[in-house]
């Protein structure tokens, strides 16, 4: 059965980008597993070309490996790419809190109280997919509340490349309690307008990827790549 193409704006290569990209983050497409584009061209009703053009975008966000004459694959996570995406965000983020702890927007209660009941709400139905989402929409928050949304460009690329792992630890090891008490932690220093607090409870809320990231290694050794 062919997917229509329905949008006059969005291309093919949008269209499937999109879906491959989805599939892949949400672990329906797991690190290691082969990708036709035969298939996925069949699929799609589409010429390979437009396909090729889907997949280079994907490979540009390191979530597939392209080799000539050879298959394509879901890429395997990088223990060197994970902790060099740790670190910017590491840095850049310090920075958000330090600033959102001192801004003067009066909105900001508000703001992160929503955010939370959010997050809440999702922790309620297991919902670890929506968690994931309300995690972007948090540390947004946090950026606008610091009048640095710029800095939201570079916090969410590097959370992006880290999107399955956080998803397969929050699905399999049930993550998201904790999560949310980091963020509830957070939001207090914040509110109490107090930066060094508000960098302290943001690294620790970093670091919680720590145990998750052994275990998960521990478990399927082959998701990832075996860096020399």
């Amino acid at each position: 059965m062919q997917t229509s193409l329905t949008s006059d704006r969005r291309t093919a290569v949008d269209e499937i980008f999109d879906h491959l990209h989805d599939e892949i983050n949400a672990l329906r497409l797991r690190p290691g597993d082969r990708i036709s584009e035969a298939e996925i061209a069949a699929r799609f009703g589409v010429s390979r070309q437009p396909v090729r053009d889907a997949f280079t975008r994907l490979a540009n966000l390191d979530l597939l490996l392209i080799r000539p004459q050879r298959a394509t694959e879901v890429r395997r996570f990088s223990a060197r790419e994970i902790e060099k995406s740790r670190f910017v965000r590491a840095a850049v983020e310090a920075e958000v809190l330090r600033r959102a702890a001192l801004s003067p927007d009066a909105g900001k209660p508000a703001r992160l109280g929503r955010e939370l009941d959010r997050q809440r709400a999702a922790l309620a139905a297991r919902d670890a997919t929506a968690f994931s989402a309300l995690d972007y929409d948090f540390h947004q928050a946090l950026c606008e509340i610091a009048g640095a949304g710029f800095a939201f460009e570079v916090i969410s690329s590097e959370k992006a490349k880290l999107d399955r792992l956080c998803l397969l630890g929050l699905a399999k090891h049930d993550r998201m309690p904790q999560l949310l008490a980091d963020h509830e932690a957070i939001a207090r220093a914040i509110l109490a307008g107090d930066p060094a607090l508000a960098v302290e409870a943001g690294m620790h809320h970093l670091s919680q990827l720590d145990s998750t990231l052994e275990q998960i290694t521990k478990d399927n050794a082959s998701y990832f790549e075996q860096d020399v």
